[in-house]
């Protein structure tokens, strides 16, 4: 097909997409503005399928050479300015500047550009598509979209006029675009840039990893930061500022090498989709039978739920206590508000903050290097003992949990800009974390004057300690944790580590957990009536209990919201839409049982309770039932392993809660 052929069948595209009307309302605006410009930049949809159907020859030009189909697209939109007469102040077509802009790529191998595969084709100049998770960005820079140039020759005609007009192509560098050494065609003399039609636009660099990549390195815990082998995107204009650290994006782009000291390869990004790759939802049909037979009772599908949970680690019925607070963070834990504010935090840090560097490729940005806690979105963000950490990593835990944000200061004379920024980072995750105080360095620094029930924390900051919503203590000298059930699994393990050993292992699988986890995230709880009138008494109660005549009340303002938090997390736990008393009983006996770890039992907690539960009837319930309540969580599973569903899950719901 001839050249003229394709212009008329782009023009055809433009006239039947509606990109000539949008084409005609951009030029209204250069028009209006009565200012000449080096360059006119326009943004044209394409939508790949409909051109191919239409013509083509000029669907495999957009696909496999874009720079080529950019020109056709030139010519017709400059005799379309000429005859339309659509602006006064244009004078050449080397002025008007053309971006196409893809919808989509065809759903096939060869458009597909997989981080993990290498080599990677960049010298094709056509457009491939990827896939993968921002782990650093760099601040917004400026960069020359586009610049005239004129003949130093007073003589030469060239020396006026708009015949030299440079523009950013994708994967070009800013030498490309201005440069001293070009020269005039017409009488060889040098070409200088004419400084005041200079056109400069946004440019942003992030960086990318395959979301297998950072499954694989999920879970792995050092206190030595590392980087992952990440790819560069260069967003400009209109992109810059689309994408953030830690989300996943399906990006269309041009492959390119850019050389520096060291020759990278990257993408000159064009179009960019939000992936919101979420783990399916729903109820396994174990699921849906031990939530049957466990109706009769507000607690003893979550009992079950804690005693069967993570059977592949530990055996079923140890460490009860610390498997339901870990599946209440995991339900109240999501992205699907844009704060966070509702998140369950048990006890972590992470030691690799965020870091501040000068970009690798020479534009003069800062690039800030993504840390756990961004990378960890939507989920938990767990590192390891808070105790080896240092105090300035400490406080910056603390400031994290308190705002839910990560502020990085960036001085503006450190990196050649004349004043200083900041950038704030919403931290969308919940922390875990734990203090080994059993350790022969720590434990004779423990304190000897505790009071009962206490947990020495003081290597801890108190003020740290306050910022977790649940302090839990893991005592495995416990009747609730004995050795045996530990050492026999762990040997089975080394024997065999694919071996399932259990029969809740073979019933409820790991993927059946996810689903249930994923569903129970999305529920949209709301509080009963007597739930909510339960949460504010038992809260008023615990206040006055816990204040004293000379440091005031020692239950943090936070104290109420946390309380909700659980409840909230119990009653999504139990896939129930409203939060009942029993939900905020549950969240009160272990919020009561993370306050008398922080400060000890000063007074006997049933007599001071009673006297309150004689003005608030409410609290009355906590007590009365709190040597029942721990029951459930240390039922066992009767039946042998190779009983079915139906035989087996009735035994598991004989707890001993009446």
């Amino acid at each position: 097909m001839s050249n003229l052929k394709m212009k008329e069948a782009a023009l055809i595209y433009l006239d039947r997409s509606g990109g000539l009307q949008k084409f005609i309302d951009d030029c209204k605006y250069y028009n209006d503005s009565k200012q000449s410009y080096a360059v006119y930049r326009f943004k044209i949809l394409i939508n790949p399928s409909d051109v191919v159907e239409l013509d083509a020859e000029l669907g495999n030009h957009i696909l496999h050479q874009p720079l080529k189909a950019a020109e056709v697209f030139q010519s017709v939109c400059f005799i379309a300015v000429k005859t339309l007469s659509l602006i006064g102040q244009l004078q050449t077509e080397t002025q008007i500047n053309i971006v196409l802009k893809l919808t989509h790529l065809p759903p096939l191998p060869s458009y597909g550009l997989d981080l993990c595969e290498f080599p990677l084709d960049y010298t094709s100049q056509r457009f491939y598509m990827m896939q993968g998770i921002v782990i650093a960005m760099t601040t917004v820079t400026k960069y020359t979209q586009g610049a005239r140039f004129l003949c130093s020759d007073e003589a030469c005609p060239l020396s006026k006029g708009f015949q030299y007009i440079r523009v950013h192509v994708p994967g070009a560098t800013e030498s490309a675009t201005i440069r001293n050494d070009f020269l005039c065609n017409l009488c060889a003399s040098s070409l200088q840039e004419d400084r005041k039609f200079r056109v400069l636009g946004d440019k942003q660099i992030v960086e990318i990893i395959a979301t297998k990549a950072l499954r694989a390195f999920q879970g792995y815990s050092n206190n030595q930061p590392f980087r992952f082998q990440s790819l560069t995107i260069f967003l400009r204009d209109e992109s810059v500022n689309k994408m953030n650290i830690g989300n996943e994006y399906k990006i269309i782009g041009i492959p390119t090498c850019v050389k520096t000291s060291q020759p990278a390869v990257c993408i000159e990004a064009n179009s960019i989709i939000f992936c919101n790759s979420k783990v399916p939802s729903g109820i396994s049909d174990n699921f849906r039978c031990l939530l049957s037979l466990t109706s009769s009772s507000c607690w003893k599908f979550t009992a079950i739920l804690a005693n069967i949970f993570a059977s592949q680690i530990t055996p079923p019925g140890t460490y009860n206590l610390l498997k339901l607070c870990l599946l209440m963070s995991l339900v109240q834990t999501t992205d699907r508000n844009k704060e966070l504010e509702d998140c369950l935090d048990i006890l972590i840090i992470t030691s690799d903050t965020l870091l501040i560097d000068r970009n690798k490729y020479g534009t003069g940005a800062v690039s800030i290097q993504a840390g756990s806690a961004l990378l960890a979105k939507g989920g938990i963000c767990f590192i390891g003992d808070l105790a080896s950490h240092k105090k300035d990593k400490l406080e910056q835990l603390q400031t994290v949990l308190e705002s839910r944000s990560i502020t990085v200061y960036i001085p503006g004379k450190k990196f050649g800009e004349d004043i200083d920024q900041q950038m704030t980072f919403p931290v969308q995750c919940s922390f875990w974390s734990f203090v080994d105080m059993d350790s022969s360095s720590r434990r004779n620094a423990q304190k000897i004057n505790t009071l009962i029930g206490q947990m020495d924390c003081s290597l801890i900051p108190a003020n740290l300690v306050e910022a977790f919503g649940l302090l839990i203590n893991c005592n495995e000298s416990s009747p609730c944790h004995p050795f045996l059930p530990t050492v026999q699994h762990t040997l089975n393990k080394a024997i065999n580590p694919e071996g399932l050993f259990y029969a809740a292992s073979r019933q409820f699988t790991t993927e059946d957990f996810e689903k249930l986890l994923a569903f129970a995230k999305n529920l949209n709880v709301e509080f009963s009536l007597e739930a909510e009138r339960m949460t504010h008494g038992y809260y008023l109660a615990s206040r006055r209990i816990r204040t004293g005549s000379v440091c005031g009340s020692k239950l943090s303002a936070s104290a109420l919201k946390y309380l909700v938090f659980l409840s909230e997390a119990h009653a999504r736990l139990n896939l129930r839409n409203k939060v009942l008393k029993e939900d905020v009983l549950i969240a009160a006996l272990l919020f009561e049982t993370s306050l008398t770890l922080k400060y000890g039992i000063k007074q006997s907690p049933t007599v001071e309770l009673g006297k309150i539960a004689k003005e608030n009837l409410i609290i009355s319930w906590v007590w009365w039932l709190t040597p029942v309540i721990p029951a459930p969580w240390e039922a066992k599973t009767d039946g042998s392993q190779g009983q079915e569903i139906k035989t087996s899950l009735p035994n598991m719901v004989k707890t001993r809660l009446y």
